[in-house]
């Protein structure tokens, strides 16, 4: 582990703010979770994550509405933002991190290809979604995402810190 690392970095502006962390998966199947726990010390502010890979957990425990995946689907804006905001009030978390996808190399359609990602952060003030589109096998497609995730709660922080 080195300073470099997405994953240490996020865990030293957290650890610093005093804030929590919990995911929400789908297509990286707790690659996130392992990302970050990779940091030791990590338990100071990751609280833990649910793996919600099928729909019907999406919906029972992180409280993403039947309508949503209905309109949008599981590979969504909107699923992704659902996803984060419910992980983030299950385990009480400051900030929350969701991710959605077609990992491969089946389930793509022409309108949501293989590749395709969502990436949704929940705080208290404040959520976004963003999509990607990755290129690669299904373990590049989780490990992009996991990567892209650390990514942009690296950004998130260093937006909010207040010069920490």
């Amino acid at each position: 582990m080195s300073a470099e690392d997405l994953e240490y970095q996020v865990g030293v502006l957290l650890t610093q703010m005093g804030l929590s962390l919990a995911v929400a998966e789908s297509c990286s199947g707790g690659l996130l979770s392992h990302l970050i726990t990779n940091v030791p010390g990590s338990s100071v502010y990751y609280l833990g994550g649910i793996i919600s890979y099928a729909n019907e957990t999406k919906i029972n425990i992180l409280g993403v509405t039947q309508s949503t995946l209905e309109r949008y689907g599981a590979v969504s804006r909107e699923t992704a933002l659902e996803m984060a905001r419910g992980a983030r009030l299950l385990l009480a978390a400051d900030i929350s991190l969701s991710t959605t996808g077609i990992a491969g190399p089946g389930g793509g359609t022409p309108q949501k290809p293989v590749g395709l990602t969502w990436i949704g952060l929940s705080s208290q003030d404040y959520e976004s979604a963003r999509q990607f589109m990755w290129q690669g096998d299904r373990l590049v497609v989780k490990q992009q995402t996991a990567k892209q995730a650390l990514r942009i709660l690296l950004d998130f922080l260093n937006r909010i810190s207040p010069g920490v």
